[in-house]
């Protein structure tokens, strides 16, 4: 037994001697590889000598090479493709030579710390070159001008010890991936003169990086460089020569910033006092951007640069004038866009500045900013122009609310705020303001600070449209009645049933469609419940149907308490009835009729077959309405405008949140200035029911009511009682409920 023990051991021991012997042949190819693959040798190499007494070149006592040092040898040749084989490399510093050819796999040496191959020609980086690369501290590949286009690689993570990524002139692409929340000990990230494009990325957000080159982009990087303020160890900034927009934000945390380069790019706004009294900063270059404001004073310690394409408003610096001022406010709330940076220059609004009107004393009396693809914010600065008599922010991308201060403008009587998306509630203006509205479906109602259930509350129903006061209608001394105000909405209701009804009729005549009875057994009724998903925003719901209370029959289930794909999440897991809840449903319906489709498909896949889930995916990007809608409307550009604006309100009603939905005096707003736009589609012109497709559909709809001698909802004998209480019965004829393919 103590022999076998023995016999073992051995074995191990002779095991081990094998593998280091091995290794240590490898190592020893390598180098007389490399030795061979370079020229002139280098000094003190010699394939009589062992590789371990080669100069700068380190072994460890198993002779595995352990760091090769070729720095400054004006060498030249092509790096032998084994050179990743040396597993206990911790160092390769071969930089300042005329290395050629593709750069060998490194990958997987997880001892290596630092790398230098900067200053070369190689030609290609291989795929997979970061991967393993755990003990990695330096990566300096900068200078590699004749390398193929390569992209910083996501493998780079695995590095997360690494200290400096110096990629400078090196021929890297694409954007810069959003990884550096991984390499927390990241310091100095030098990639100038390359073609980097797209933003900085949303990682640097808190990271430790002191140095950071990125100036010299080919096509340029872009975006706002918001994120510096909160790179508080920043000590160096090198972004000139790129196309960043924006203004510079408040970079007051970054104790210990010395040199900030911005010049040659397309910064806009007022250059923050914040970065004036950075007491680190010694250079500082602004020139060639699109900066305005007062010219900015930097303490005599900072060598500044300011001059070239900047727009302040003088050219020593001082307060500009109160309207400049006032200007650059409302600029500033719109994220100081370069349109305005090029068109507004100097200290008098009056001169040339676009968009503006002067009266002859030299005051603003009209501001002009309409469809220009401004977003942002309306500034409460406006109210500062107390001469101001027209406003015009029509058909842009604001949001948030109107600013209560500008119902206190004493001159003003045009405000068109129309389609944007504003919300919040509507200030209340003089009698002589027109203001507009339309188009801003969230306007007038006040998002919910809670949770629960509670919907958004209309601070002003049926604001979204044109009054001469520019008052809600709903506001206190408005000659518009709540009675008057529920009328219309009905009517609108009535209105889009017969509607769907005409076009119904067209292709399907003496045809009913009723839903019968439910059998739904009382010992089914929890296997039921399991199986039935309303599909809505991904709630799991109970059956629509209520049972009466009255009633004894626990058997029956009547469908108009609710059908599935029209109920809203709210209604299917509390079975409580809102006016929210009806909207949602309008909201289905209005979807339906934009896209031909039911509002749930068993044919359709899976990710389809619930309307509402896949139209709100589609309603992501404008782009995707022309494919999503029934390609049998073959709508013109003025009909696509129609289409786009019911989709958004469609989009609306059928938010998730009850609060997010709008009123229906909203939707009443909206679609009523498209009222008269639209016809009825028929296509079948021997068989149009009787209408002239040349009418409107107001019109259409009378000759209906005509021929089927169905009375008027809007007969000015109807009393405000019936307004209120009466509805019309439903058309003879008109089925339970209707679908999107009934209407083909």
């Amino acid at each position: 037994m103590v022999h076998l023990k023995t016999l073992a051991s051995l074995s191990r021991i002779a095991l081990c001697f094998l593998l280091l012997t091995t290794a240590t042949a490898d190592d020893a190819s390598v180098m007389s590889k490399l030795l061979a693959a370079i020229s002139p040798a280098p000094s003190g190499w010699s394939s009589s000598t062992d590789y371990c007494k080669w100069k700068n070149v380190n072994c460890d006592s198993s002779k595995r090479v352990t760091s090769i040092n070729l720095n400054s040898q004006s060498l030249t040749g092509t790096l032998p493709s084994n050179l990743g084989t040396l597993t206990q490399l911790t160092s390769l510093s071969l930089q300042k030579n005329s290395f050629f050819g593709p750069i060998p796999s490194l990958a997987n040496l997880t001892f290596l710390q630092d790398l230098y191959l900067d200053k070369n020609k190689f030609t290609s980086i291989p795929s997979g070159f970061f991967v393993g690369l755990t003990s990695l501290r330096t990566l300096s590949l900068a200078d590699n001008s004749d390398l193929q286009p390569w992209s910083i690689p996501s493998d780079l993570t695995q590095s997360s010890s690494l200290v400096t990524l110096d990629a400078g002139n090196a021929s890297v692409v694409g954007s810069l991936p959003n990884i550096f929340v991984s390499l927390l000990n990241l310091q100095n990230v030098r990639l100038s003169y390359n073609n980097l494009t797209g933003s900085l990325p949303s990682s640097f957000n808190g990271s430790v990086i002191q140095n950071l080159w990125l100036n010299n982009q080919l096509m340029g990087l872009s975006g706002t460089i918001d994120v510096l303020s909160t790179m508080t160890q920043l000590s160096q900034v090198w972004l000139h020569k790129n196309q960043f927009t924006g203004p510079i934000p408040d970079l007051s945390k970054c104790k210990t910033l010395f040199d900030l380069q911005l010049r040659d790019n397309q910064f806009t706004g007022i250059v923050p006092n914040s970065l004036m009294s950075i007491s680190s900063l010694r250079n500082v270059s602004l020139a060639n951007n699109l900066f305005q404001g007062p010219f900015p004073a930097f303490p005599s310690n900072v060598n500044a640069t300011i001059s070239g394409t900047n727009s302040f408003c003088l050219s020593t610096p001082g307060p500009c004038d109160p309207q400049v001022t006032t200007l650059l406010e409302v600029a500033g709330a719109l994220g100081y866009p370069s349109l305005l940076a090029n068109n507004w220059q100097g200290n008098d609004a009056c001169k040339s500045w676009s968009f503006i009107v002067c009266d002859s004393d030299g005051n603003v009396v009209t501001v002009t900013l309409s469809r220009q693809h401004f977003t942002g914010t309306i500034s409460p600065a406006f109210a500062n122009l107390t001469s101001l008599k027209t406003l015009l922010l029509n058909n842009n991308s604001l949001t948030g609310p109107i600013p209560k201060s500008l119902a206190s403008l004493p001159q003003l009587q045009v405000l068109d705020v129309s389609n944007n998306n504003l919300d919040g509630e509507i200030p209340t203006f003089p009698t002589k303001v027109k203001f507009t509205s339309s188009g801003n479906p969230l306007l007038g109602t006040t998002p919910s600070t809670g949770g629960g259930g509670s919907g958004g509350t209309p601070s002003t129903p049926g604001s979204s449209g044109t009054t001469p006061s520019g008052s809600p209608a709903a506001a206190k001394g408005s000659s518009v009645s709540a009675g008057m105000i529920a009328g219309i909405v009905i009517a609108v209701i009535v209105f889009v049933l017969v509607v769907m009804f005409v076009s119904f009729k067209c292709y399907v005549k003496n045809r009913h469609r009723k839903f019968g009875k439910v059998d739904y057994p009382e010992n089914r009724r929890e296997d039921v419940k399991s199986d039935v998903m309303v599909g809505s925003n991904g709630y799991n719901g109970v059956a629509s149907e209520l049972r009466s209370e009255s009633s004894g029959d626990r058997s029956d289930f009547h469908v108009l308490a609710g059908t599935f794909g029209y109920l809203a999440p709210e209604y299917a897991a509390t079975g409580r009835v809102t006016t929210k809840v009806d909207v949602y449903a309008f909201g289905v319906v209005l979807m339906e009729i934009i896209t031909g489709r039911k509002a749930l498909d068993d044919t359709m896949p899976d990710e389809r077959s619930h309307l509402v889930t896949w139209f709100r995916r589609v309603l992501v990007s404008k782009e995707n309405i022309p494919k999503a809608i029934d390609q049998t409307l073959d709508p013109d550009e003025e009909t696509m405008e129609s289409i786009y604006k019911v989709a958004e309100l469609a989009g609306h009603c059928t938010a998730r949140e009850p609060y997010q939905r709008p009123e229906m005096g909203h939707a009443v707003n909206i679609l009523g200035p498209l009222v008269e736009q639209w016809k009825p589609a028929c296509h079948d012109e021997e068989d149009n029911c009787g209408i002239d497709l040349h009418m409107s559909l107001p019109q259409a709809l009378q000759r209906w009511q005509a021929n089927e001698g169905t009375s008027t909802m809007f007969n000015d004998t109807m009393s405000f009682s019936q307004t209120q209480s009466s509805i019309p019965s439903k058309p003879s004829g008109m089925a339970d409920s209707f679908g999107s393919m009934d209407c083909r």
